[in-house]
């Protein structure tokens, strides 16, 4: 860039963050439900211009021992997932291995032939018709979070599938399904598992120490936080997948690891142009535009535009919300079924960016 635009730039950059950043008081106010002993609750880091600005933990990450939350506490982040698994396609197409517009079925014959082909970018933007696995496990018998869910489960079933539920780009229809063979393909192309992959070719880059993709359920993982559930009034209660299926699920990572893998979408993946394929929205049939990308959401908030993914399973709920434009955002991991990390990230933006957003309507 040359120098008297960068200088442009940062001057516009330092005017826009002129507001005077919130008391830390009116932050923690939005967790307050969840900051006390005996509770479970959420780990926030705040990211502004790639420095978390503020972080911190809200209640107990293991109620059996009283331990407390912290901005370090592991979280299972659920559908957070979907988005390292699509930035692995991308890589792996960077790298020659692949292309989005290949057939599944080039890369794993396995897969039914439906008389059309469901290609990669299908799966990637929820167009594919594949039924999710969730559903089909469910009707088979599986009790999800009680009965191990393998890789091997899910893609039975795929193999086993007689059709689609819509022709692939006809519509979007959320599909975790889509995702775990996508994982599939990561390993079938690059010879290493999704775990691997994303080890060497991103957490480790990014010195995400604390990041990776569970594929044993059983593993010892320290400073987990444990998920929870309650009845009404009733007790906590335990609240933690049994899964050993990756690429819709199963990242592991702290809301200090999240920030650094918000920031490479401003540095090497901006440099590389992988931010833009992954933010480059699903086109169907009839060449309407979605607004899923490629594992991120694009949305408006407030009349700012956001780019954001959620997660939610057994016990765990979780948010990774961005606000491109203004270079700011939120991670939100939460360890108890009835917190909206969604909703209290967006409580935490309306502090920040209050001088950005336009006034809330009127119901």
């Amino acid at each position: 860039m040359h120098s008297s635009r960068r200088t442009i730039v940062l001057l516009l950059a330092a005017r826009a963050w002129a507001q005077t950043p919130p008391d830390p008081s009116q932050v923690d106010k939005v967790f307050a439900a969840f900051d006390k002993p005996g509770s479970p609750g959420c780990a926030l880091s705040v990211i502004r211009d790639g420095k978390i600005v503020y972080k911190r933990g809200y209640g107990m990450a293991d109620l059996d021992h009283d331990l407390p939350i912290t901005p370090a506490s592991v979280f299972h982040v659920a559908s957070i997932s979907k988005q390292f698994t699509a930035a692995s396609i991308v890589l792996l197409a960077e790298d020659g291995k692949l292309s989005l517009d290949d057939s599944v079925r080039k890369h794993l014959p396995e897969v039914p032939d439906f008389g059309t082909p469901v290609t990669i970018r299908h799966l990637l933007n929820h167009t594919s018709g594949m039924r999710d696995q969730w559903a089909f496990l469910g009707l088979a018998g599986w009790r999800q979070n009680l009965d191990l869910i393998t890789d091997g489960d899910v893609m039975g079933f795929v193999t086993r599938q007689k059709a689609l539920n819509f022709p692939p780009g006809q519509m979007y229809m959320y599909s975790n399904t889509g995702f775990t063979v996508l994982a599939q393909i990561v390993q079938r192309v690059s010879g290493k598992t999704l775990r691997e992959f994303t080890t060497e070719r991103i957490f480790k880059p990014l010195g995400m120490t604390s990041t990776h993709f569970r594929d044993d359920h059983a593993e010892i993982v320290k400073n987990m936080a444990y998920g929870y559930n309650q009845q009404g009034n009733g007790p906590f209660r335990l609240s933690i997948p049994n899964f050993d299926t990756v690429g819709a699920t199963s990242l592991l990572t702290t809301v200090e690891d999240l920030a650094k893998w918000d920031e490479n979408f401003y540095q090497d993946f901006a440099r590389r142009g992988i931010t833009a394929k992954m933010l480059t929205r699903g086109v169907l049939n009839n060449g309407e535009k979605i607004d899923y990308a490629l594992g991120l959401q694009h949305g408006q908030y407030r009349g700012l535009p956001i780019v954001e993914h959620g997660g939610a399973d057994a016990g765990y709920r979780a948010n990774l919300l961005r606000f491109p434009e203004q270079h700011f955002s939120v991670a939100c991991e939460c360890n108890v079924a009835q917190a909206n990390p969604s909703l209290l990230s967006r409580h935490v933006a309306d502090l920040y960016l209050a001088a950005k957003l336009q006034p809330v309507k009127d119901a």
